[in-house]
């Protein structure tokens, strides 16, 4: 689990990149400076292409039967605008001369996708085409949305790795404008997390506050790697591609990116859905889920009429961060287990709310780990110090030590360029991790990790802050007695006087 080390760097190269980087910048001048805006646009094509893609698939399918196709993307006959559903077609519409296609894009392809698109080739509802219908399109000019086009068809996107890879580079655009507070967890942060949970086939995935489903994506790149036969089985197969993924936001754009992100990734029909988290807990999402990921917001505070009393009643408070981690228990399945990101301030706040919350984790389930991140980790658009809290949902307490990491380095600089470097600590994280019960039990508190028992944390007032554990070890230096030091002082400072005087000499 070393720097970030992703097929980005070899697919998304030299002239790609360059085209990509041009389009972005096209949008830019032509009036859209949104980052998500600029990503939602693309986004249309995008899906558009996969449609395509899937029909062509069907078509190869019912010739070789000899039967029509089923639940065709593109039927016969023409549309409301008397324009052939043929040339809605990726394969046709990329050829169309700019103002033709900016014409039929905006006339008769944008609607289809809005309205009309409601089922996926495989007669199955699509996530994604829900969210369409609140899309709006606003692609400037025809040149722009010729020079789009030309872009994603000069890439060939036939492999799944290719189309996430794309997406993935678009998506890390938004680290860099750090638009409107929306930005992504670094993506090996979220593969540390994802490795430390180790999700299973038939488990359900969620992220109550899932932006671009950054997660749910790691998260099922997860599943693919460490689980040969996961979409050969029927059962895991079914269970992956419509019921193993739920995230929740509350903003309609990122709803339609983490979807397509989702889908571009080799997920057919994840649950990634409207919903206030905090306000809307549903009693049917109560211990519903085996794994939590999640980076929720956590700068703010909430009237109380606006938080879901059922959240209150685990924690009195207004802060979102506090709520979150109420969210995460009532979610959890018993035997469920959490990664979220939390600011420091949750692990040694004073306040009555922190602290009942802390010991709710630490006495009433089980609190595996707390890995101290760098407080660069998030630039350049934030500096905010943060850690990562696993803990496992028991409602019968179960924590013997808590395994603590003081991460110094995660492979980046930790100024606002976040320069690549040399090393990492994060495999080294993952490797002590899987440890935790057993040498790292007997590691020392000077090390960069180790474990605190329950009943030490519990005479701290359950501060779960590392450095109030961790032990500093001091390096022993020897001085001279204070007599050779003075005599040592009288001996410089003969060699000064008769220095002074030669000098004195030389100038008479």
């Amino acid at each position: 689990m070393s720097a970030p080390a992703t097929k980005l760097a070899w697919v998304i190269t030299g002239e790609i990149k360059s085209q990509v980087d041009k389009v972005w910048n096209t949008f830019w001048s032509g009036g859209i400076s949104n980052p998500l805006e600029v990503i939602e646009q693309i986004t249309y094509l995008l899906f558009l292409k996969r449609l395509d893609e899937n029909h062509t698939r069907a078509e190869a399918q019912a010739n070789l039967l000899g039967e029509p196709i089923e639940n065709a993307v593109f039927p016969e006959g023409v549309d409301p605008q008397g324009r052939p559903y043929s040339d809605l077609r990726w394969s046709k519409f990329k050829d169309f001369g700019q103002t033709e296609m900016f014409t039929v894009f905006q006339q008769s392809i944008f609607p289809f996708l809005r309205t009309e698109l409601s089922k996926q080739s495989n007669g199955e509802d699509s996530t994604y085409s829900h969210h369409m219908k609140d899309a709006q399109f606003k692609i400037p000019n025809a040149g722009v949305l010729k020079q789009v086009v030309d872009v994603i068809d000069s890439i060939n996107m036939e492999g799944r790795d290719t189309k996430g890879d794309l997406y993935e580079y678009m998506l890390s655009k938004l680290a860099s404008a750090g638009t409107n507070g929306q930005f992504r967890t670094p993506r090996h942060i979220i593969d540390l997390m994802v490795a430390m949970t180790a999700p299973q086939p038939l488990e359900a995935i969620c992220d109550p506050a899932a932006g671009t489903c950054g997660f749910l994506v790691q998260a099922g790149e997860y599943l693919r790697k460490n689980n040969s036969n996961l979409l050969t089985n029927d059962e895991t197969s079914k269970f992956f591609h419509h019921e193993q993924f739920h995230g929740f936001d509350f903003d309609s754009t990122m709803l339609r990116i983490g979807s397509m992100n989702m889908l571009l990734h080799g997920v057919e029909n994840p649950d990634v859905s409207y919903r206030d988290s905090l306000a809307d807990l549903h009693s049917v999402e109560e211990e519903k889920y085996h794994v939590i990921l999640a980076n929720p917001p956590f700068a703010g505070s909430l009237d109380y009429e606006n938080v879901s009393k059922e959240l209150l009643n685990v924690v009195k408070t207004k802060k979102t961060e506090l709520l979150f981690l109420a969210l995460f228990i009532k979610l959890l399945k018993p035997g469920g287990r959490a990664a979220v990101i939390v600011p420091d301030g949750v692990l040694f706040g004073s306040t009555g709310a922190h602290k009942s919350l802390r010991k709710t984790l630490v006495e009433g389930h089980k609190l595996d780990a707390v890995v101290k991140l760098p407080s660069g980790v998030f630039k350049p658009y934030a500096g905010v110090s943060t850690a990562i809290l696993f803990f496992t949902k028991t409602n019968s307490g179960g924590t013997d030590n808590v395994w603590f990491y003081d991460v110094k380095s995660d492979g980046f600089s930790l100024d606002d360029k976040r320069t690549p470097l040399g090393s990492s600590d994060l495999e080294d994280v993952l490797s002590r991790w899987n440890q935790r019960t057993t040498a790292e039990l007997e590691r020392a508190r000077t090390e960069q990790s180790f474990c605190v028992p329950l009943s030490e944390i519990v005479a701290n007032d359950f501060d779960l802050s590392l450095n109030r554990y961790k032990e500093i070890e001091y390096e022993e230096v020897a001085h001279a007695a204070p007599e050779e030091i003075l005599a040592s002082l009288d001996e410089l400072e003969a060699e000064i006087t008769e220095g002074m005087n030669e000098l004195r000499e030389l100038l008479k």
